[in-house]
């Protein structure tokens, strides 16, 4: 059952929504014993959120930062980019490194049609030929994927028809952290 429209359904709560984060960041350690072969890239804009916070943990845990660690602009990769109304607005890529031969897990918050991802990899191409490219997200939407692209590393799976969507709410911008499920459309 719904809550009302402005609330949405909790599907993480706070308390589970740090531990999801250990558990993704034990999963990473699990896969890559060579972590200065690992680049970490959030896609902007909500995907740098859930980056910096799984950068933060690998830190707390392993005393240093031996992977590089970017945040990737994909709005001019984006398959409809030439076709809204309006212009979409711009963020940073900042990027000091090079991914040619390197390990790249993309990272971003929802995982839904596949169409970020798809462009995050066609703007990552402009760094070099990555040996490898994994998927990380907080929430994988599995239904209505328009690319065959998976989550390598997911924190939740959640079914839901169209009409619904999911919000990923963090403390640092929205005052908790926390994972909703809505109704409706959403305007962003």
């Amino acid at each position: 059952m719904f809550l009302d429209m402005e609330q949405g359904k909790l599907i993480i709560s706070k308390e589970r929504f740090g531990l999801t984060i250990q558990r993704l960041c034990h999963q990473i350690l699990e896969r890559h014993v060579h972590l200065e072969d690992l680049c970490l890239i959030g896609i902007q804009e909500r995907g740098v959120y859930l980056a910096e916070r799984i950068k933060n943990q690998l830190v707390n845990m392993l005393g240093s930062q031996p992977f590089d660690y970017g945040k990737l602009d994909i709005t001019f990769y984006r398959d409809d980019f030439r076709r809204r109304d309006t212009p979409l607005k711009a963020a940073s890529t900042e990027m000091n490194f090079i991914v040619e031969g390197r390990n790249v897990l993309l990272v971003d918050d929802v995982l839904y049609t596949g169409r970020t991802v798809h462009a995050a990899i066609a703007a990552l191409q402009d760094f070099g030929r990555p040996s490898s490219i994994e998927m990380l997200c907080m929430v994988d939407r599995r239904f209505n994927r328009h690319f065959p692209i998976k989550a390598d590393y997911k924190g939740v799976a959640v079914d839901a028809l169209d009409e619904a969507y999911v919000r990923v709410r963090w403390k640092e911008y929205h005052g908790e952290d926390q994972v909703l499920l809505f109704s409706g459309k959403s305007d962003s």
